[in-house]
């Protein structure tokens, strides 16, 4: 059961509009007066998208009669849906977002069954589908059917999402998650853009049946045949590039990027997994990647500060009962008072070097363990190796065996092991940060690092010398 089934939602309506002077005063009535079980109050974003022959007017007068439900913009010039779109998020105030047509091919009414698997299942996104089962959908053009069909066939390999419908209109989502996701398309090559994007931020995306009242090309429908090959462009483009973040202060993007490595993630949790007890809280759990390969436990917390990260958490957390998410601050104690004393094992991996007061953050961890529990600590080593990646990744330091041993100690902490980790990503992190001073990783090196990752584990142990992190297991008490 979702937490959203406690409270009811607002919802915003983006209505990118061009030359449609003929329905869209029909249309914005009927998204008026739509009424939606869980939504509270609807909020309507026009955005007219330079039209030239009357459009603006209407609008102007629809905007000025509603001045508590519909926000106008205007664009001089036409740009295209996915500018318009832009334009229309970025205004919006809403718990959900919807996009909508300006014509009256979707119906409005549908609101309720694209709302519903936001309320009850912990969706991300909804797609409305015209080609799944439903009430009624008008018969038209067999040719235009079948290229949608063949452009979510081929969205669906590039994605390896399952979804009947990528071209559809309705696509409704978290306001946060949308509002993250940095929209390039002009025109109607959004659609495939933010469908690869969703995938590869791995949203828990679901499919509803919609109604479907579709115009012919004599009747005003604007997308052609050009527009499916720029859709194909757009899948592969998506398909290659890993655009997934608007900028932020958590620098999900590059985080994102090496969280995408899953058999190296996997060589760490395995690594850490010995260490690891029946009750747990991970510090700085991302979207789960390490966590995904701890679990079942009696009890594990994943925690983190990042609240794109936290969404996914929770919904990943639908079904597991042992699993709790909460937003910790390492540094803060008043995260940690809820949790003092409840955990054996307390998971800290690639954080520790972000905090500004360590002695504070490890105090924290020591308040939420048992007596007897065990810390896992995972930083990147060597101060020569600091680098632009570091800087980036908002890296305070690297740490030497050294200091680390020493901040455990002062804040009580008995050390038990220290393990060096991943000595062959040491000449990559070199060149990459040090000589080419790149702020991220390109897909290709790090394909080709988890490709190795079987034979680099098995040869890790036997290097000597310092590797490029470093495992602590350090004891309380």
């Amino acid at each position: 059961m979702s937490t959203e089934e406690t409270k009811e939602l607002k919802l915003s309506v983006v209505i990118p509009v061009y030359n449609e002077r003929f329905l869209v005063r029909e249309l914005v009535r009927r998204v008026l007066a739509v009424r939606v079980a869980g939504i509270r109050e609807l909020e309507v974003v026009l955005v007219d998208d330079g039209s030239k022959d009357g459009t603006r007017d209407i609008l102007r007068e629809l905007a000025a009669a509603h001045p508590d439900s519909i926000r106008y913009f205007e664009h001089e010039k036409n740009g295209g849906k996915g500018a318009a779109l832009r334009t229309g998020i970025a205004a919006t105030t809403g718990d959900l977002i919807v996009f909508q047509d300006a014509d009256l091919e979707y119906d409005p009414r549908d609101y309720a069954r694209l709302v519903r698997p936001f309320l009850e299942d912990g969706a991300d996104v909804v797609y409305g589908s015209r080609f799944l089962p439903s009430e009624r959908r008008r018969v038209l053009n067999h040719r235009h059917s079948l290229g949608n069909r063949l452009l979510t066939g081929l969205s669906n390999w590039f994605t390896d999402l399952s979804l009947t419908d990528m071209e559809t209109c309705y696509k409704m989502f978290r306001a946060p998650l949308l509002k993250s996701i940095p929209i390039r398309s002009n025109d109607f090559a959004i659609e495939p853009e933010i469908t690869a994007k969703i995938a590869k931020r791995e949203c828990r995306v679901f499919e509803v049946p919609i109604s479907y009242l579709g115009r012919t090309y004599r009747e005003g429908k604007k997308i052609g045949w050009r527009d499916g090959f720029k859709a194909l462009r757009a899948m592969t483009r998506y398909w290659l590039l890993d655009d997934l973040y608007a900028e932020d202060e958590y620098g999900s993007h590059i985080l994102h990027s090496l969280e995408r490595a899953q058999r190296f993630n996997r060589w760490m949790a395995e690594t850490v997994a010995p260490h690891v007890g029946a009750r747990v809280l991970e510090i700085g759990a991302g979207i789960g990647n390490i966590t995904g390969w701890l679990l079942p436990r009696d009890l594990y917390l994943a925690s983190d500060i990042n609240p794109h990260y936290l969404d996914y958490l929770r919904n990943f957390a639908l079904g597991k009962p042992y699993l709790q998410v909460d937003r910790i601050d390492l540094e803060d104690a008043a995260c940690f008072a809820p949790w003092q004393g409840r955990f054996d094992t307390v998971v800290c991996l690639n954080v520790l070097e972000h905090v500004r007061d360590p002695l504070a953050s490890l105090r924290n961890m020591w308040d939420a363990l048992e007596p007897g529990g065990r810390l896992v600590v995972y930083v990147p080593q060597g101060q020569h190796l600091y680098s632009s990646l570091d800087e980036v990744l908002g890296h305070r330091c690297r740490y030497s065996r050294e200091m680390l041993a020493e901040e455990l100690k002062a804040t009580g902490f008995t050390l038990e092991a220290f393990r060096d980790f991943n000595h062959f990503a040491i000449p990559g992190w070199w060149l990459n940060g040090k000589i080419l001073k790149r702020r991220y990783f390109s897909r290709m090196q790090l394909k080709l690092f988890n490709i190795m990752v079987p034979l680099l584990r098995r040869l890790d142990p036997l290097v000597p010398g310092r590797g490029l992190g470093l495992i602590a297991v350090a004891r309380k008490g």
